[in-house]
């Protein structure tokens, strides 16, 4: 299995003004010169965490994800981030992976922060998905997500990478921190957390806090307070042989995620 070369984008989001955020991406996904098989960006990379999915939303062939397919294809890399979009009478808080070849999965937000009242304005996803890239297989989720971790195990190891995209405050960064090291010990696999930075239209601070920790619970990445572009190779072998010489994964429980 070869290794997987990931780049993460921490950014300050514009508020709810999608032409400036894609400029902003356009321009941040040129700068980077080192080969990479994966772009990571933050959730809602295009508007900011905002309430307002009436006025925002896109369909699902809309400028957004037209713009996530084009990038991916000419950078001919994986490129991942969240999307708020209308489909029949439903908002989602929909993050699409996007394939060079113009394949596009997506990942509906499961656990709906109802701190800010999401779970009144989007609807709930009910399904994970695992997106193969190089042979690893990789778990996509969105921020609170991140809180449960029932939905997060690695049953019968499942993934070999989690990656979870975020706009999770700055008052609340300890958690962020702590419940993404949690992540990768208890589920033996490598997790990438790429949050936003600055401040957002409602007054609300986000610190970045994006990481990449390896299997065993090593932080290899922590980007903080500012903006930052960063690409990481991410080694298998160090998962491969953490798997051999401790198999905690081996004893997990056996059980139904019921809806």
């Amino acid at each position: 299995m070869q290794d997987l070369t990931v780049t993460i984008i921490q950014a300050n989001l514009v508020w709810e003004n999608v032409p400036q955020n894609l400029s902003q991406f356009d321009a941040k996904i040129k700068s980077i010169s080192e080969q990479t098989d994966l772009i990571i960006l933050p959730e809602m990379f295009s508007t900011g965490f905002s309430m307002n999915a009436k006025q925002l939303a896109e369909e699902a062939d809309g400028k957004t994800v037209n713009w996530l397919r084009e990038k991916s294809a000419k950078k001919k890399v994986d490129l991942a981030g969240s999307v708020i979009i209308k489909e029949h009478d439903s908002y989602f808080n929909r993050l699409y992976w996007a394939k060079p070849n113009g394949k596009l999965f997506y990942y509906d937000k499961r656990h709906l922060f109802r701190m800010a009242k999401e779970h009144e304005v989007y609807s709930a996803g009910n399904e994970n998905i695992i997106v193969k890239l190089k042979g690893w297989r990789i778990r996509p989720f969105i921020c609170y997500d991140l809180r449960f971790p029932v939905w997060s195990r690695n049953l019968d190891n499942q993934y070999d990478m989690a990656v979870y995209i975020a706009n999770w405050p700055e008052k609340r960064a300890h958690h962020w921190r702590a419940l993404l090291l949690a992540r990768a010990i208890e589920n033996q696999a490598y997790v990438i957390g790429v949050n936003r930075v600055g401040k957002d239209g409602l007054g609300v601070s986000y610190s970045g806090d994006s990481m990449i920790i390896n299997p065993i619970g090593n932080i290899l990445v922590h980007k903080r307070k500012s903006e930052a572009i960063h690409t990481e190779q991410l080694s298998y072998l160090t998962l491969e042989n953490f798997h051999k010489k401790f198999p905690a994964w081996m004893d997990g429980d056996k059980f139904e995620v019921l809806f």
